[in-house]
């Protein structure tokens, strides 16, 4: 490798990382503000919001890879130009192709790597953020007694402490309803003092009560009769335990999530996809049978009978046919009518069926395409920030952070409509996947032209002599 390989090589290295972590946090803290309310007041513990952490992180590496790239792609070539060391290699004889191929093959590798990894690890690390997700949102939140309130999260008890003391033990006026063997507050404890402790590895809580008394409604709700009364049980000190199990974050099989889009890989998400594909077609095909029982055809007229309806030989013919084409005319406008609103709610019934299994097919496939399309904008976005670098001649984090979320916010809205179009079957899922891309993709050759060209054309300088120009040509 030469010397300026590894020149260009080491001024990208630094900031790749760098933004790399920067954008990964952003998207990361973005991310989990979703389910904040879900994840406090739960007693969790650091390990398992560090479980909790990496596996999201797995899930927003792909995300963040591109916009890392063009974010460092731009301030490398930006630094390069503004310390005019790029200006001095293009004045050795080197043209700027050879000076971004050393970088351009890392990307190249980067891309490849990001599409193993989106295959094969990413949908692993969803499996066990989701499932851990959802079993973080079963438990219960973690006890919280609040003065003067009373707490409901014991199964089958309701307890008010009317003071808690500083050591987070001792408690005063204690009133306690004990409905844990049903019925409407039958039993009920009033304790003048109390203690609040967990025994046995904290599975249980231990309220431990002094100076009370237990009162018992006999007659457990209804009417009363005279022989029914209360009990009042006095006690100096008492004990009450509580299991703490529903408490403790169960975990649950994660064979259970595997159906999911986002934990399958390419081979999986397409069997699944064909599925579905063959399903659709099966259902459309049998649209025409299952629509013919709704059809009903007249009888052939015999004898007495005439298009199903059974004459009277006691009255005249005319007689009969007049009465006869008046129930016939009322009978075919319900019919009709009947027939109508059937056919109509089954094929809406129907169709709704149809479009619902094409809906999950292209849901499918826009994943196996997504797995192509986020490695290919790592490409695209060093092939947009690499020369624009070059152009303007601006490192930091001022102008390319500036320049670096304008394209992420249009790759991202181009993305998204055409996700959506592709959903709903407006146009082709692989032309709605690959939309965005190849939007941006004569951008980032247009910009390599004019950086090759040595291009002024976003220059500062380059806009005031037009401007100039133009009004030295108006005078």
């Amino acid at each position: 490798m030469k010397k300026l390989d590894k020149l260009i090589l080491r001024s990208f290295a630094g900031p790749f990382f760098l933004t790399f972590a920067i954008v990964e946090f952003i998207l990361l803290t973005q991310y989990m503000l979703k389910y904040l309310d879900e994840l406090v007041g739960k007693d969790l513990g650091y390990d398992v919001f560090a479980e909790l952490l990496f596996y999201f992180s797995i899930n927003m590496a792909p995300i963040a890879l591109p916009l890392a790239v063009l974010l460092s792609a731009l301030m490398t070539f930006g630094t390069l130009g503004e310390h005019h060391e790029l200006t001095a290699i293009k004045t050795s004889g080197i043209a700027l192709p050879r000076i971004l191929r050393p970088v351009a093959f890392l990307v190249v590798a980067v891309a490849i790597g990001a599409f193993f990894f989106n295959n094969f690890v990413v949908p692993k690390a969803n499996l066990k953020a989701y499932s851990l997700l959802w079993d973080i949102r079963q438990k219960k939140p973690a006890m919280n007694f609040k003065e003067g309130a009373f707490y409901n999260g014991l199964p089958g008890y309701s307890i008010k402490i009317n003071e808690k003391l500083n050591d987070g033990r001792t408690l005063r006026d204690i009133m306690i309803y004990d409905h844990s063997k049903g019925g409407n507050n039958t039993t009920v404890i009033l304790a003048d003092s109390g203690k609040m402790y967990t025994e046995y590895d904290d599975n249980y809580l231990v309220l431990e009560l002094f100076r009370g008394n237990t009162y018992v409604d006999q007659n457990d709700g209804g009417f009363r009769s005279s022989s029914e009364q209360f009990v009042r049980e006095k006690f100096d000190a008492t004990k009450i335990i509580f299991s703490l199990a529903s408490f403790e974050l169960g975990r649950t099989r994660e064979e259970l999530f595997s159906d999911n889009k986002m934990m399958k890989n390419i081979n999986e998400l397409s069997t699944v996809t064909d599925s579905l594909r063959r399903s659709g077609d099966r259902e459309k095909r049998m649209y025409a049978p299952n629509i013919d029982p709704f059809y009903m055809y007249f009888k052939a007229d015999t004898g007495n009978v005439k298009n199903g309806i059974v004459l009277n030989r006691a009255e005249p013919d005319s007689v009969v046919k007049a009465r006869q084409l008046v129930d016939l005319n009322a009978d075919i406008l319900m019919s009709a009518s009947t027939k109508a609103r059937n056919v109509k709610s089954f094929t809406s019934s129907y169709l709704e069926r149809i479009n619902t299994l094409k809906r999950d097919a292209n849901n499918y496939e826009i994943e196996i395409w997504r797995k192509y399309t986020q490695s290919a904008a790592i490409l695209i976005m060093f092939l947009i920030g690499a020369p624009l670098g070059a152009i303007i001649k601006k490192g930091g984090l001022g102008v390319p952070v500036i320049i670096s979320i304008i394209f992420f916010i249009v790759m991202y809205v181009l993305g998204i409509l055409g996700e959506k179009w592709a959903r709903e079957g407006l146009i082709s899922v692989g032309a709605g996947m690959w939309g965005a891309n190849a939007i941006l993709l004569p951008i980032g050759l247009f910009f390599l032209y004019q950086a090759q060209n040595d291009s002024s054309l976003l220059e500062v300088d380059f806009w005031r002599k037009l401007m100039t120009r133009l009004k030295r040509n108006k005078i």
